[in-house]
């Protein structure tokens, strides 16, 4: 994974994906403590595709849409970057992580798969409340 020079430190780049906001709502997860326990000082960033998807999702009503405003203030708290390619959203954020050398935050089985077959590692949701990092 890319790491970057700041300060004295080096950091890991994570790349947070569209479902794991949605998820600090539905599974009631502290998103940023679960990434920090499992990786520790990281640079969280969101691809721009991620924000589009959220602010589409955060117009509608219910439950999805609630869970998509509270998943846009969260990403407010991350380094917008743009997407990396064409295609659909999985596509520019699988093609951002290979690009940047870095992991993903996801719980969508397609994609985790790509960036694992790709040799990057995944943050998922194992059970209802906690994160896992998935690595082959």
């Amino acid at each position: 994974m890319e790491t970057h020079r700041n300060g004295d430190t080096d950091r890991v780049t994570i790349l947070i994906d569209t479902n794991a906001f949605l998820m600090t709502s539905q599974f009631k997860i502290d998103l940023f403590e679960e990434i920090r326990f499992l990786l520790g000082s990281v640079r969280m960033a969101v691809p721009e595709i991620v924000i589009r998807e959220l602010e589409g999702l955060a117009k509608g009503k219910g439950n999805n849409a609630s869970a998509a405003r509270l998943g846009l203030q969260f990403a407010k708290g991350c380094e917008v970057i743009p997407s990396s390619g064409d295609g659909t959203p999985d596509e520019q954020i699988f093609n951002s992580a290979k690009d940047l050398r870095c992991g993903v935050v996801t719980n969508d089985r397609r994609l985790r798969d790509l960036i694992l077959k790709e040799g990057l590692p995944v943050v998922s949701l194992s059970g209802k409340q906690k994160l896992e990092l998935i690595r082959r």
